[in-house]
């Protein structure tokens, strides 16, 4: 059986349409973004609050609400792999990114456990969200995703200069323009080509 070839206009238009495709299930999925963008915003501020305004000793606690975002994710992840029926190659890819990307915050976890939270923390933090949105966009070709992944890592470098507390906000402020942000704009977008 022959194999079947394309011309070079034949392979662009399957790459945009693979691209088109993974945006619109980013889109339909920018739920995670949010999730874990406003669980981890929650987080960061809440942890300022409750260790800079109230002096709480155990303000670390707050992060516990991510275990949220865990349920959340595995409740999501088995709904739609019932529905859906096959994945792009970006849709792949993505979910190794992200799944490499929850490895890492964990490993992350696992050292700053060893050496102590307090030690340049969430530099480290920004720049994994950073990172993964950046690489995000350019996959899908969305820019507000890789601006704010550029921003994160700007804000990265900016708040080692801050003192502990202050990373906190710096934290919040790259979930903010990196995930939130970009999540709404991509959700937007792909609802008004749909409509």
């Amino acid at each position: 059986m022959a194999e079947e070839k394309f011309s070079p206009e034949q392979s662009l238009q399957l790459i945009q349409s693979m691209i088109s495709k993974t945006k619109q299930h980013m889109s339909d999925n920018s739920l995670y973004f949010l999730v874990w963008g406003w669980l981890t915003f929650f987080a960061c501020t809440g942890q300022f609050i409750l260790k800079h305004i109230f002096g709480y000793e155990k303000h670390y606690l707050v992060w516990l609400v991510l275990f949220i975002g865990i349920g959340f994710s595995i409740y999501q992840t088995r709904k739609e792999d019932r529905t859906i029926k096959a994945k792009t190659y970006i849709d792949e890819s993505m979910s190794y990114l992200w799944a490499g990307m929850a490895i890492s915050f964990f490993v992350l976890g696992m050292i700053l456990t060893r050496l102590g939270w307090d030690t340049a923390i969430f530099p480290f933090f920004i720049m994994l969200y950073g990172l993964g949105t950046f690489v995000s966009g350019n996959i899908i070709r969305f820019k507000p995703l890789v601006i704010g992944g550029l921003i994160a890592f700007a804000l990265a470098i900016g708040s080692t200069f801050a003192g502990y507390d202050y990373q906190m906000l710096f934290g919040a402020a790259a979930i903010l323009i990196s995930y939130i942000i970009p999540a709404h704009l991509l959700r937007r977008k792909t609802q008004t080509l749909h409509a």
